[in-house]
């Protein structure tokens, strides 16, 4: 009997350390609240508790958790979605913002090598009044470039300008040469009949067309590019509401409290909380389809007249065109010119070159420097071909931060929000605002205000980028192309609504994964049952209770014939 009383003692004693070993599941609890930042250790119990004063964390066993530390809970859950939004639309902002850099330097380039090609034009052709020229022609392609980034000019003036500083220098060194050249006077007077006797014929209205077609899809182009750096910006700091704040804490913090540190979300309970979250983002989808489709539909119009690079390529050549035309109706010029202007009076005497061209096709020019990296139409190319591969970026977003990052790939076991299950039984609902009414994770008032702007804007540029509207120049806001302070507006907010005032000091930004890129086939259409099954378990908490179980469910195998023994005694 002393030998049976003895082995009960002890099973009893396993029992008990047993019991310890349970309580202490708050140390490692202790561990991750420290190693992720997320607050101070003395936020924590020492051993489980009730959880009476939780408002989100609720649960009918003790719990591991302290309102102070739900508080921080629910800063670091939001601040860990809106590392993975940023993290997810990374590459797609790169992508964007690298092409505006290079456009605008492809602009650039090519105003430079115009310019070059139409001075060298003078050089050659006209070589007695390319020092005059040079002015006039810096002038034009200046004024080129302003237009290019947005000033409001008429086109038609600017080009019209160039032509009327031309004139006179044409009249005195081509259509009326002497050994001395006119006086200002006479100079200006002949400038001011440009308008009228049109010396240059129909080249300075063709040219201003041209220039007009070609650069406004050129800086629509920079515009839409803009605009989608601004979509993106704007969705990578979207401001959850308190529903989603609260789904997003228990989806992820709240398995702590019970000491589940490495439980993760089961994936159909992880996909309702992020359309619930996302709902509004997911509205921009079909929207951001048809700004790419858009993009490709421009894109594929920007030849010939509307080939911004062939077009100020070929400058110098119609500049060339004009000044033969001149040449050609010289006598009915300084019939003109004589008429209304006088007798030209002639400034000391100096020598004169006097040259002639034939033809357009003999002109000279230095050796042709392309644009770094080849056509503007290649880099178009090669730049929508990498941005077809977004294009269900918006409408796969909630789905995809599920599968890569946030859901448990576990099919034994998975976090429902309450408990550690083995499936997901609720009803997954679809993308955008509608289809929430039936969420059972996240209620969704309505629709984001910010997010409706954005929507507004894309709606704009795609009628412009369709040509089914008339393009205000300079109307479209230029943007940073960087991530601004936006972060430091939304990241770690925290409102009296939460009850987290004061709590958020400190915080540092827990390391995330990188969201893989969105293949073109990634959408948020997928079938869903009403449960779903898991792939094989990693959660090593889960392994452990199951062990833990069993070891205590043996344990009362062997005490329950003591106890019966003690009874009898």
């Amino acid at each position: 009997m002393d030998a049976l009383w003895v082995r009960c003692v002890f099973l009893l004693a396993c029992c008990c350390a047993s019991g310890l070993g349970s309580a202490n599941k708050c140390d490692e609890v202790r561990k991750v609240f420290q190693l992720r930042q997320i607050g101070p250790s003395h936020l924590l119990p020492s051993n489980p508790r009730p959880g009476s004063d939780l408002q989100v964390c609720v649960s009918k066993n003790s719990t591991c958790c302290t309102k102070k530390m739900e508080e921080r809970y629910q800063v670091a859950a939001r601040r860990d979605i809106q590392n993975l939004l940023q993290t997810s639309s990374s590459s797609l902002k790169f992508l964007i913002a690298r092409n505006v850099a290079a456009f605008q330097e492809s602009f650039e380039a090519l105003l430079w090598q115009a310019e070059n090609y139409t001075i060298t034009l003078f050089q050659d052709l006209y070589h007695s009044m390319a020092d005059q020229a040079a002015g006039p022609v810096r002038e034009l392609f200046t004024d080129i470039s302003l237009f290019l980034l947005g000033s409001e000019f008429s086109v038609d003036e600017l080009v019209q300008r160039f032509f009327d500083a031309l004139f006179p220098l044409v009249y005195d060194h081509l259509i009326s040469p002497s050994l001395s050249g006119i006086s200002p006077g006479h100079a200006e007077c002949v400038r001011s009949l440009s308008r009228s006797v049109r010396p240059f014929g129909g080249v300075p209205g063709h040219l201003a067309d041209q220039i007009a077609r070609s650069g406004v899809s050129g800086k629509l182009l920079l515009q839409a590019l803009h605009l989608g750096i601004e979509v993106i910006n704007t969705t990578d700091h979207l401001q959850l509401s308190r529903e989603c704040r609260r789904a997003l804490l228990k989806m992820h913090y709240c398995p702590h409290c019970q000491g589940l540190t490495q439980s993760k979300p089961c994936m159909g309970y992880c996909i309702n909380v992020m359309r619930g979250c996302l709902a509004s983002m997911a509205e921009i989808d079909i929207h951001w389809r048809e700004f790419v489709r858009s993009l490709e539909g421009l894109s594929a119009r920007m030849h010939g007249p509307q080939d911004l690079e062939q077009v100020l390529l070929g400058i110098h050549r119609l500049v060339h065109d004009a000044v033969r035309h001149a040449q050609k109706n010289g006598p009915r010029l300084s019939a003109q010119v004589y008429k209304l202007c006088g007798s030209p009076s002639r400034k000391p005497a100096q020598s004169v070159s006097i040259q002639h061209s034939s033809s357009r096709e003999s002109i000279p020019l230095k050796a042709s420097v392309r644009a770094p990296g080849g056509s503007l139409a290649n880099r178009r190319k090669d730049f929508l071909s990498s941005l077809r591969l977004y294009l269900t970026y918006y409408g796969g977003l909630a789905d995809q931060l599920c599968a890569s990052d946030l859901a448990s790939n576990d099919a034994l076991s998975c976090w429902n929000g309450t408990e550690i299950v083995k499936s997901y039984t609720l009803r997954v609902v679809g993308n955008g605002i509608k289809a929430q009414i039936a969420n059972p994770e996240v209620k969704v008032k309505g629709a984001d205000p910010v997010i409706n702007q954005i929507i507004d804007k894309l709606k704009h540029i795609n009628q412009l980028l369709q040509g089914k509207s008339i393009p205000k120049l300079g109307s479209l806001d230029q943007i940073e192309t960087g991530s601004g302070d936006a972060e430091g507006r939304y990241s770690g907010d925290c409102d009296d609504e939460d009850g987290c005032a004061g709590s958020g000091a400190g915080e540092v930004k827990r390391k995330v994964s990188r969201v893989s890129k969105l293949s073109p086939d990634v959408t948020g259409n997928h079938k869903h049952h009403h449960h779903y099954h898991h792939p094989p378990a990693k959660d090593s908490e889960v392994k452990g209770s199951s062990r833990s179980f069993r070891l205590t469910g043996a344990i009362w195998v062997l005490v329950l014939p003591c106890l019966h023994v003690l009874l009898a005694l």
